[in-house]
C-alpha cells in the first residue's frame, strides 16, 4: 500500500501528520504517522468496519447480519470464525413447484 504521505509529496500538496481521511459519515478510513505507521478501514452503510489494513501487513475482513451483529471475521493470519455470506445460502432464491422461496439463515 503506497503512504498518502507520499503521493501528497509527488504533487506537491503540503500536509501535516498525522495524515488521517474520513469519509462522509464522519468515519475515520486512513490514517498514517509521521514514523511511516498506516492503517486504512472500509465500512458498511451501518458503520461497521467491513475491511481493515496496516502498514505491518495485517489486513481483516468483517461480514455482519441486518442488526450489525458480526457474522464472519478473517485476517491474513488465517484465522476464520462464522460463516462468510459466500458460504452461506442465506438470501438466495429457490424456486419449488413454481412457488419461489427467499432463503434465511437460522
Amino acid at each position: 500500500m503506497k503512504k498518502l504521505s507520499e503521493i501528497y509529496k509527488e504533487l506537491g500538496i503540503d500536509f501535516a501528520f498525522p495524515v488521517d481521511i474520513r469519509d462522509s459519515n464522519g468515519n475515520l478510513t486512513y490514517y498514517e504517522t509521521s514514523r511511516g505507521y498506516l492503517w486504512r478501514r472500509e465500512y458498511d452503510a451501518k458503520g461497521n468496519v467491513t475491511y481493515y489494513e496496516n502498514s505491518d501487513g495485517f489486513s481483516s475482513s468483517r461480514e455482519y447480519d441486518s442488526n450489525g451483529n458480526e457474522t464472519y471475521y478473517e485476517d491474513s493470519s488465517g484465522y476464520k470464525e462464522g460463516t462468510s455470506r459466500s458460504q452461506s445460502c442465506a438470501g438466495k432464491v429457490v424456486e419449488v413447484d413454481g412457488k419461489k422461496y427467499k432463503l434465511t439463515e437460522l
